[in-house]
């Protein structure tokens, strides 16, 4: 089957295109966000393939994966045909309301023709789809490997432009969150976060330096990883540090409540509760493997590569008839 998606996020793209069937992936001459093309940080399978706008009017599409509202004209643009009409279409969520929560409405609210797909039952249970048919398809992850070794006493985080988006992220509960333990935060514009924040990199250093390949095994070094995020559906980069052996100490808010398990680590709203676990586990190395062998555990068995394949296999079907 050929499938016609956008490279829009990295780490779910990346899952995504092991399934097998060729996955076409835009790409255009800057490599913007409209045309990234095959990831260069990710390692991609080779059914995978890279087609011009040009080169999608003379291409077969048994189905288009939406991600964002834009590529609905997109689509009939470049493919000369209409998602959920003239072709099968699917349109993933991957993020919280950006509005009002309990009112805002789905971009394909009320849609019969094109399925929405949440990555998170929150998602599902926040966004306003009218009578728009929807499913949840819960992340998957190439499995990075039992890595965590917890050998220096600091804690991790992952937040992208953490400056723009403050409040969103949790940026600003770094400042607490650091005070027991010096946080490393990796992501892209972390540069700025230090001194936005007024703290030097005894307490929080920007890590924006590190390639995403080299990621993964920065991390695995900690000892605990935090997820101070107030609204976002859940960040994929949670279940990778999960999938690594590393302990979560995360606020309780949107789909983090239903990741972590007591066993894997923290979760509250408390700040002054998690300040006091990052303590404990940057304090305690045991302590912080232990319950990383127990975040591992959970991760697979729920955030499982086979699982997010399987039930993408059987929508797609179900779409494509």
């Amino acid at each position: 089957m050929r499938i016609l998606l956008w490279h829009v996020h990295g780490s779910w793209t990346t899952s995504f295109v092991h399934c097998g069937h060729t996955c076409l992936v835009p790409v255009n001459e800057s490599r913007d966000a409209d045309g990234r093309g095959r990831a260069r940080t990710f390692p991609w399978p080779d059914n995978a393939v890279e087609v011009t706008p040009r080169q999608l009017r003379e291409t077969d599409v048994d189905l288009v994966v939406l991600q964002r509202p834009l590529e609905l004209e997109l689509t009939r643009q470049w493919l000369g045909r209409r998602p959920g009409t003239d072709v099968p279409a699917v349109y993933v969520e991957h993020d919280t309301p950006r509005g009002p929560t309990a009112a805002t409405r789905h971009p394909l609210a009320d849609r019969s023709d094109i399925p929405v797909v949440h990555v998170t039952p929150f998602n599902d249970a926040f966004w306003d789809c009218g009578s728009a048919p929807t499913t949840v398809i819960e992340h998957g992850v190439v499995d990075p490997g039992h890595q965590c070794t917890a050998e220096l006493p600091r804690a991790a985080a992952v937040i992208n432009e953490p400056v723009r988006r403050h409040r969103i992220t949790g940026a600003d509960l770094l400042a607490p969150l650091s005070a027991p333990s010096p946080v490393d935060v990796y992501g892209m514009g972390t540069g700025q976060l230090p001194g936005w924040l007024g703290l030097g990199p005894q307490r929080v250093r920007a890590r924006d330096d590190v390639p995403q390949a080299a990621m993964h095994e920065q991390l695995a070094r900690r000892r605990v990883y935090v997820h101070p995020f107030r609204w976002t559906s859940l960040g994929l980069a949670l279940v990778e540090a999960m999938h690594l052996g590393m302990p979560v100490v995360a606020l309780a808010a949107t789909e983090a409540v239903e990741a972590v398990p007591p066993a894997a680590g923290v979760v509250s709203t408390r700040v002054d509760v998690l300040a006091d676990a990052v303590r404990s586990y940057t304090r305690d190395p045991d302590l912080a493997l232990r319950s990383g062998r127990e975040a591992r555990r959970a991760a697979r068995e729920r955030y499982g590569l086979e699982r997010f394949l399987d039930s993408w296999d059987r929508l797609i079907k179900e779409v494509v008839r």
